[in-house]
C-alpha cells in the first residue's frame, strides 16, 4: 500500500493509520539477538558496532544479500489471517474481527516500522590489527505515537461517537514519521592495545546519506471537545507537518520511487570494544591455514557504540503548512476523509479550516541515533551469553522531523560451531513488551527473528519482525588453540 496513502491523515487517523501501517509493512539497525554481536558476525557485525571489523579471524568476508525487518505496535493486535493477507484500504477493516484493540490500557500508545536491507558489502582485514569494511544499505522506517488510550479510543472507536460527547480530550504531544534512505558506510577499525591479557579495539564509519522520502506530523498542546458529531470546539493546540517531493509525488511501483543520488547527508557510527583474556596470549598466532585464529579467545568482550550520527535536509512541498488548530466551532464530522478524496485534496479542505502559520521551506530529517551496550561472556568456547541493551538518542517531543529506534534489552544464549550457531534472544522493549525469538547460522545463510517463539503461543499479534542473510565467508580448516573460539572456525 502506498505510503501516502497513510500519511497525513486526518485527526482522528493519525494515531491510528500509524499503527495500522506499522503492523503489516515492516528494529533500525541491521542486527539479530545474539548473533551481531557474536565472533561470527564479520561484516555483519559492522552496523551495531564498527570496532567489531577489527582484529578479526576473516581475512575477508562478503554480504551477499541480506534484510531486517520489523514492526509493531501497542493499541492494535490482528489474527495470524490479516497479516498474512493485509486489506487494500483500511475502511475494509472490521473491529473485533480484523483487529482488537487495547481500550482499557492505562498507559500510551506507539507504533513503528523498520525495513533495513543491506545490499553487497564487504570486509577485509589490512593486517592482523586493522581492517576497512565498505556497507551498502537502503533504509526505510517510521514510528508513531505518544497518545494516551482515552485519546486512541476517541479517533479508533466509530469516529465521531456520540459516548464521547462534552468530554475534554488532550493531546500534549502526538508524533507519526517516515524516512526511506539510502546510505554508503565507509569503516575503519584498529586494535589500539594488545598486551596478551586486555585488547582495545576502535572503529569508526562515515557515511555518505542520500535521502528518496520523508514526512512528518505532530500534534502539539492540543485539547478539543465535541459536543456533538456535527460541533466541536478545539481549544488549543498546533499541528506541524512537513513531506518532501518524493511523498507528494508518489509512484507506483514503491521501489520505481528509490533514486540512489539526491537529497544528500552525511552520517556516523563510532564503537569501542575490550576484551579481555584469562590466557596471555594476544593476537601473534598466524599461520597458512587461518588468519588470526587466536582472535576472538576471550573469556569477555564489552563493546560500547554511538550509531546512526547524521540527518539529510529536504524541501517542503509547498502543500504542507504548519498549523494553529483553535476553532470555536467546526463540523467534526468533516474532519473524515471522504471516500474517494486523495490525501493531498483532503490536507488542502481541512487546512482551510484552520489558521496557518509560518514556516520554513526546508525541513531536517534526523537519522534514528542510538547508544549501544554489549557485553558477551565465552562459558567454554561453544556456548556463550550475550546481553546488549540500545537506547534512543532523538525519541523526545522537540523535534518532530525524525525518526528513532525502539529502546530495548536483550539477553541471548547461543551455541557456535565451525559452520553452525543457534541463537535464543530474549527481550523486553521500552513499553514493556517481553519477547522471545529464534535464530540459526548455517554456512553461509542467517535467519532468525526475535520474536518468533513468543508469536507461537499468541492467537492475536501486535508485533513481528525477521532476519535473512546471505554471506561469503573462508572458511579453511586447520589447527588451533583447543578450546578457543578459533578452532571451530
Amino acid at each position: 500500500m502506498p505510503f501516502r496513502v497513510k500519511l497525513l491523515r486526518h485527526l482522528r487517523l493519525l494515531f491510528i493509520a500509524i499503527s495500522l501501517f506499522g503492523s503489516y509493512e515492516a528494529r533500525a539497525q541491521f542486527t539479530l539477538g545474539g548473533y551481531s554481536n557474536s565472533h561470527y558476525a564479520g561484516i555483519h557485525g559492522v552496523p551495531n558496532n564498527p570496532a567489531m571489523a577489527a582484529g578479526t579471524h576473516y581475512k575477508w568476508d562478503v554480504n551477499i544479500a541480506g534484510i531486517n525487518a520489523a514492526a509493531g505496535n501497542t493499541y492494535i493486535r490482528f489474527p495470524r489471517s490479516i497479516l498474512l493477507h493485509p486489506p487494500d484500504s483500511l475502511r475494509d477493516l472490521k473491529r473485533n474481527r480484523d483487529y482488537f484493540l487495547d481500550t482499557a490500557s492505562t498507559g500510551r500508545q506507539f507504533a513503528w516500522g523498520n525495513i533495513d536491507v543491506m545490499m553487497p558489502s564487504v570486509l577485509y582485514s589490512l593486517d592482523e590489527l586493522s581492517s576497512v569494511a565498505f556497507t551498502w544499505r537502503v533504509r526505510s522506517m517510521v514510528n508513531g505515537g505518544n497518545a494516551t488510550t482515552d485519546v486512541a479510543n476517541f479517533f479508533a472507536l466509530d469516529f465521531p461517537n456520540p459516548r464521547f460527547n462534552n468530554q475534554r480530550f488532550d493531546m500534549e504531544w502526538v508524533n507519526a514519521s517516515f524516512h526511506w534512505w539510502n546510505e554508503f558506510g565507509f569503516t575503519y577499525a584498529r586494535v589500539l592495545k594488545d598486551d596478551g591479557n586486555t585488547v582495545f579495539k576502535a572503529g569508526a564509519t562515515l557515511k555518505l546519506l542520500s535521502g528518496v522520502a520523508a514526512g512528518y506530523a505532530q500534534v502539539e498542546g492540543a485539547s478539543f471537545v465535541m459536543h456533538s458529531p456535527t460541533n466541536g470546539e478545539i481549544n488549543d493546540g498546533t499541528l506541524k507537518v512537513a513531506y518532501s517531493d518524493g511523498l507528494a509525488n508518489w509512484e507506483s511501483p514503491t521501489l520505481s520511487n528509490y533514486k540512489l543520488f539526491g537529497n544528500m547527508g552525511l552520517g556516523m557510527d563510532l564503537g569501542i570494544t575490550y576484551e579481555w583474556r584469562e590466557v596471555i596470549d594476544g593476537l601473534t598466532g598466524y599461520d597458512d591455514t587461518q588468519w588470526n585464529p587466536e582472535a576472538d579467545d576471550y573469556r569477555l568482550r564489552l563493546g560500547v557504540s554511538i550509531t546512526d550520527l547524521g540527518s539529510i535536509t529536504y524541501k517542503k512541498t509547498p502543500a504542507s503548512k504548519d498549523l494553529d488548530l483553535r476553532t470555536e466551532n467546526i463540523n467534526t464530522s468533516d474532519l473524515r476523509q471522504r471516500r474517494g478524496e486523495s490525501v493531498q485534496a483532503y490536507y488542502r479542505r481541512v487546512s482551510t479550516y484552520f489558521k496557518e502559520l509560518p514556516t520554513d521551506d526546508k525541513f531536517r530529517m534526523n537519522t534514528p541515533a542510538a547508544l549501544n551496550l554489549m557485553a558477551d561472556y565465552n562459558i567454554d568456547g561453544r556456548f556463550f551469553i550475550n546481553a546488549a541493551g540500545r537506547l534512543a538518542l532523538n525519541s523526545g517531543k522537540f523535534d518532530p522531523s525524525k525518526t528513532y529506534v525502539m529502546s530495548y534489552f536483550q539477553a541471548t544464549p547461543r551455541y557456535e560451531g565451525r559452520h553452525v550457531g543457534g541463537y535464543l534472544p530474549l527481550s523486553v522493549n521500552r513499553n514493556g513488551q517481553f519477547d522471545a525469538g529464534l535464530g540459526l547460522r548455517l554456512g553461509p545463510l542467517v535467519i532468525g527473528s526475535t520474536t518468533m517463539l513468543s508469536n507461537l503461543f499468541q492467537k492475536n499479534k501486535n508485533r513481528l519482525d525477521g532476519f535473512i542473510a546471505l554471506r561469503i565467508i573462508p572458511i579453511k580448516r586447520g589447527e588451533g588453540k583447543v578450546g578457543c573460539p578459533g578452532t571451530n572456525f
